[in-house]
């Protein structure tokens, strides 16, 4: 009889995109599976700290164990992350914003829950950047995610022709984020260098009360005034 432990699973619970009340944008199926597992991956403890005691307010705090999956971590550390997994207890993925793996850290920890064949559950919850296709009426069949452009204004401005060449190409939808201080710079650039027929579509405070989704050509947002500073924004072009 073969007595090897059964593996734990690897879940992937994705967090709110801003300080909402977890349960208006989250399952219930996040709730209860927090309130089962000990043992998490995350980019910062006190973040997913809040997040867990919000979601599950009655969880014990000491009991929580957590791995952190950041810029800082060693390529050294990731392939002990999931040893409990190993030992048959279930392991929580979570991401400090929107779904884990998906424009944040996450996916060599699901790469080796793979490698190790164990068994990885993805969780229903907000991600950004579907939110922003999905409410800018660009092509939501055919498109590409490139995370942050360049900071060099010319090598910028270099790749913003380059992808906007590529939307008409091949009728697909360009996505693409900014660090929140440089988001009105980078909307300026846009409208500056982008044809005046491409359309830009912008997502900004995604779930929140402050809400804002735009998709207009490069000459009507050359008309419109909006402060997008420090605000969380998805932008997509297609020309």
């Amino acid at each position: 009889m073969d007595k090897t432990p059964q593996k734990g699973k690897l879940y992937l619970i994705p967090n709110r995109l801003g300080d909402l009340p977890p349960l208006e944008v989250l399952p219930l199926s996040i709730r209860k599976v927090i309130s089962e597992i000990d043992h998490y991956i995350v980019e910062n403890e006190k973040v997913a700290r809040h997040f867990i005691k919000k979601v599950v307010p009655s969880k014990s705090q000491p009991s929580l164990e957590f791995k952190l999956l950041n810029k800082f971590t060693s390529d050294l550390e990731i392939p002990n992350f999931l040893d409990q997994c190993e030992q048959g207890i279930n392991m929580g993925l979570i991401s400090d914003a929107g779904c884990p793996g998906v424009a944040d850290p996450g996916a060599q920890v699901v790469a080796l829950a793979h490698q190790k064949n164990i068994r990885v559950v993805p969780l229903v919850g907000p991600s950004s950047i579907l939110l922003a296709l999905m409410s800018s009426g660009l092509n939501g069949q055919n498109f590409t995610f490139h995370g942050y452009l360049p900071i060099d204004n010319q090598e910028r401005k270099h790749f913003v022709k380059k992808i906007e060449k590529a939307s008409i190409d091949n009728n697909q939808a360009q996505i693409f984020i900014e660090t929140p201080y440089r988001n009105n710079k980078l909307l300026i650039s846009l409208i500056t260098t982008l044809q005046s027929s491409t359309r830009i579509s912008v997502a900004v405070d995604l779930t929140l009360s402050t809400e804002f989704i735009k998709t207009q050509t490069v000459a009507e947002w050359k008309k419109t005034s909006i402060d997008l500073h420090k605000r969380p924004a998805i932008f997509t072009i297609q020309g």
